[in-house]
């Protein structure tokens, strides 16, 4: 799953995630997001830090792509 993937399915179901005025509010662009397996999730990370020194990951739960919690991934 690359970072594009990710986003074409999550616009899918939630609209305002990867929206260009959200996404430029916090400073972000599709280069600074990776993606790895987290076992049910997928996790989108930041490689640097952006606006407001944000580096926490979103997960993506992969059979709906809608977001859960980080406590909900060891699950």
């Amino acid at each position: 799953m690359t970072p594009s993937e990710l986003k074409y399915q999550v616009e899918k179901t939630e609209s305002f995630f990867f929206t260009r005025k959200t996404m430029k509010f916090f400073g972000d662009t599709m280069k600074n997001y990776g993606v790895c397996d987290a076992g049910n999730c997928w996790e989108l990370y930041r490689k640097k830090p952006v606006k407001y020194n944000l580096t926490s990951s979103t997960y993506f739960d992969k059979k709906t792509f809608l977001r859960v919690s980080p406590c909900d991934v060891s699950k």
